[in-house]
């Protein structure tokens, strides 16, 4: 999708986004069918372009204080009798609010990450930050990065030699994130083990490894079972271990755990459970480690979020929700500019290849990984400035 802006100095900018609509994520609810969220999320992205223009009224906003702006109305303002949850709510505006910081980025010929050099009042985000938002935002910002580790998901029952070999093989995989159930940690650990012992003969390092469960972990005592087994049963797969995506349910205030007995010795980042900024004292207060970003949430919510975690203390990273295309340049600029422990995670290349058709041969240093790792480009093509 495409979204025309006009600065207050008449400047016209043209800007990009895009989001699959992954109802299975951000909206599984089995009183309905995958049919019938998906006709509500369509409906709900068909209004967001309707109500674009009079969103933006006739004040002159900063692109981030419009994009909050957007989050407020589709995740709390808007009346929709399905009633999805805000995580789906976001999801659905993601690309407006990308393609607004694009196009505004196009029409002052600059990257969308600079906006914040300046003292800028920003009203929805200033009352989270003492110091005033764009300095907190302006001081999370890194000299970008051009190479970003590449990630390869292992399912939970994929074949190894099936799928983990040609791709460590052919692209030099050596990060690695593991789906495990939550619910069983001695075949957990089993699983880790055997993709890190696996991946560990191919390559000349050992591998760096996530897990994630999807929230199937029921409680803290499971996450904490599967660590103690797996560091009691290989020292060195354990000392791979990088970090634990959400383990548990997404709603933290429901499902409340003190964190800190996992964190002293890896650290859980808040994902799913991510949907407001008022979330993030809790997460703090329950000892999470820090949160796992999706471009999906909104770049305005990234920032914002990612700020406030980062004047906290909190680590970042950088998670997938497959983004070919447009979609992943975007997070892969994020994944630059901001400090994240992973770099980022760009798997359309794993399972919609296809997609990126559009962006080959010009950026296949970026979109095809060498030798583990994904290469920024030094410039962006013609119509792409704004987004590094």
């Amino acid at each position: 999708m495409t979204v025309t802006v006009e600065t207050t100095g008449g400047r016209l900018g043209v800007g990009q986004g895009s989001m699959y609509l992954s109802d299975l994520w951000a909206w599984p609810d089995p009183a309905l069918s995958h049919e019938q969220r998906d006709v509500v999320l369509r409906r709900l992205c068909e209004t967001a372009a309707r109500e674009l223009p009079r969103l933006a009224g006739n004040d002159r906003l900063h692109p981030l204080e419009f994009g909050l702006q957007l989050h407020q109305w589709a995740c709390h303002d808007l009346d929709i009798a399905e009633d999805p949850p805000s995580l789906a709510r976001a999801m659905c505006i993601s690309p407006f609010d990308a393609a607004v910081h694009d196009a505004v980025g196009a029409a002052v010929e600059l990257s969308a990450f600079s906006f914040y050099d300046e003292p800028t009042p920003l009203p929805l985000l200033d009352r989270y930050f003492p110091q005033g938002g764009a300095s907190s935002i302006a001081r999370l910002m890194q000299k970008p990065r051009r190479e970003l580790p590449a990630w390869w998901v292992v399912g939970k029952y994929d074949d190894l030699a099936d799928s983990l070999e040609p791709a460590i093989k052919k692209h030099g995989y050596r990060s690695l994130k593991l789906k495990i159930t939550g619910s069983d940690p001695v075949a957990d650990v089993a699983r880790t083990i055997e993709v890190f012992q696996f991946a560990t003969r191919l390559l000349d390092a050992p591998p760096t490894i996530t897990v994630d469960s999807n929230e199937a972990n029921p409680d803290l005592s499971s996450v904490v079972e599967y660590l103690d087994r797996l560091e009691a049963n290989d020292a060195a797969a354990f000392a791979a271990l990088a970090y634990l995506e959400q383990p548990t349910g997404r709603d933290i205030v429901v499902d409340r755990f003190d964190w800190r007995s996992v964190t002293a010795r890896k650290p859980v980042l808040l994902d799913e459970g991510l949907t407001d900024l008022e979330i993030l004292p809790e997460a703090q207060a329950q000892g999470w480690s820090g949160v796992a970003l999706k471009t999906c949430k909104g770049h305005s919510m990234l920032l914002a979020a990612a700020a406030w975690a980062h004047d906290h203390g909190m680590l970042l990273s950088l998670q997938d929700l497959t983004n070919p295309g447009v979609a992943l340049i975007h997070a892969a600029a994020v994944g630059a500019y901001l400090p994240t422990i992973n770099g980022a995670e760009l798997n359309s290349p794993q399972f919609t290849p296809d997609a990126n058709d559009e962006f080959l041969p010009r950026l296949a240093e970026l979109f095809i990984p060498r030798h583990g790792v994904h290469r920024l480009p030094a410039a962006w093509p013609a119509g792409l400035a704004s987004c590094l």
